[in-house]
């Protein structure tokens, strides 16, 4: 899949280019409708078909939250993308230079690129300085310029509409298995194995500290059945997120314990793809309960990712 950066590098042909529009985080059943009709398009006119996403988050620039914002990292965004069949993608910075672009002058830059072609965006699409281009002057600059618009609808799981706004609740709550319905796959979270306290293999539980990507969302505190993903192999895994209450106040930690693994795993990248969330994160009077639990936690793991086949989701 090739990768643009910036709409100035995307490569020149005679042939059409039908652009998706918008930032695409989390890559959500929603965004693959968009995404779907923009093939279609493409491949209709004889084109190419393009993903637009931005890099920082927009929101980074505009209003910086202080929690973590992202459901897709860009490098996760990118493969994402990738696995579809799709041309290619166009990474575009989002800095404060861009965020002051009126929204006539977004639409003569994209004139320039998808001429002849079109875009494909959902139909609460939003561009330019202080979002004030709407769908209908995106259809208004392409009957001035030359170039298609298509809007795609809204999609709706069980009366619910799909966005990115309630995946991140969903995340942020531990309801992993709701999210995984707007998502269209199991969320995941991927980070380097770091060294830690080696607590975990004092207690028979030799966990994988994991170091993430500072703006990506992590689940909600618990105890979740995940399968870990690493050179690949894929296990089932029993992940903590939280900050081992048990033990004291501390830092908030995201550690994993293969089932049925050996091998060093400093230095790997693993991606944890959470299947359930099992309990909440608690503190123990004493050692012994704790290590009771783990127990616990490891056979509910076995049982609730058996359906899956040792092979993980697809």
């Amino acid at each position: 899949m090739e990768i643009a950066q910036g709409l100035g590098a995307i490569p020149r042909s005679g042939r059409p280019l039908y652009l998706a529009l918008g930032m695409f985080d989390g890559v959500h059943r929603g965004h693959q409708a968009v995404l779907a009709r923009t093939r279609e398009a493409a491949v209709a006119a004889g084109g190419r078909d393009l993903v637009l996403t931005f890099d920082p988050h927009p929101q980074r620039v505009i209003a910086p939250p202080p929690e973590p914002i992202l459901l897709t990292t860009i490098e996760e965004r990118l493969e994402l993308f990738a696995a579809r069949p799709m041309d290619g993608a166009v990474v575009v910075r989002f800095d404060d230079a861009l965020r002051q672009t009126p929204a006539g002058q977004w639409l003569e830059m994209l004139a320039e690129v998808v001429v002849p072609g079109g875009v494909v965006v959902s139909s609460t699409y939003a561009f330019g300085r202080d979002r004030g281009g709407t769908v209908d002057l995106l259809r208004a600059g392409g009957e001035r310029f030359g170039f298609g618009v298509t809007v795609v609808p809204p999609v709706h799981v069980a009366g619910t509409l799909v966005s990115s706004t309630l995946i991140r609740r969903l995340v942020r709550a531990g309801q992993v298995e709701e999210a995984r319905i707007f998502l269209g796959r199991p969320y995941a979270v991927r980070g380097r194995v770091v060294e830690g306290e080696r607590r975990g293999r004092t207690l028979g539980f030799p966990t994988a500290n994991l170091v993430v990507h500072p703006d990506k969302i992590l689940p909600g505190r618990g105890i979740y059945a995940a399968w870990a993903r690493l050179e690949g192999r894929t296990a089932p895994a029993a992940v903590s997120v939280g900050t081992r209450p048990t033990f004291g106040p501390g830092e908030l930690l995201v550690e994993a314990f293969l089932l049925d693994f050996e091998g060093d795993l400093y230095g790997a990248e693993i991606e944890l793809v959470f299947g359930n969330r099992l309990r909440d994160e608690q503190a123990f009077r004493t050692v012994p309960e704790l290590i009771r639990q783990m127990e616990a936690d490891v056979a509910q793991v076995r049982a609730v990712l058996a359906r899956e086949g040792v092979s993980g989701p697809d």
